[in-house]
């Protein structure tokens, strides 16, 4: 296996991990980890969100079968990355009972809803142009 695909290999098994963390974030493994406790677990689970969609775009690339080029983060990482992080976002907007005024909810769908009406475009575009 060529170094460069070794390195991706380990950049998505790191990644998966802190994302699965950040998923699973709660004040009990924070202070089993020891590492900072926060007031609500939102913005952790957003980011580990955010994270599981990077190493799903760095799989994708592992997966690359063109020897010696990388395509960068490319359509498909995009793709998996809003997914990821607009999913998670709806997850928590449905089921976290957030207490949050009008406009924030508004602007917290607004923002889910488009991350994922993006990502259809995104998808779309990439079996267009196969």
């Amino acid at each position: 296996m060529k170094t460069q695909k070794v390195i991706l290999l380990v950049d998505f098994i790191i990644n998966l991990i802190l994302g699965i963390l950040l998923l699973a974030y709660s004040n009990k493994l924070a202070v089993y980890l020891g590492v900072p406790e926060v007031e609500s677990s939102f913005y952790p689970n957003i980011l580990g969100g955010v994270f599981i969609g990077i190493s799903v775009a760095l799989f994708i690339e592992f997966l690359n079968k063109t020897e010696g080029k990388t395509s960068g983060l490319g359509l498909m990482g995009a793709i998996a990355i809003n997914l990821c992080g607009g999913l998670v976002l709806i997850i928590w907007l449905i089921f976290g009972d957030l207490m949050l005024p009008v406009r924030g909810l508004i602007i917290l769908w607004s923002l889910a809803v488009l991350l994922i009406v993006l990502s259809g475009f995104e998808l779309t575009n990439h079996y267009k142009e196969k």
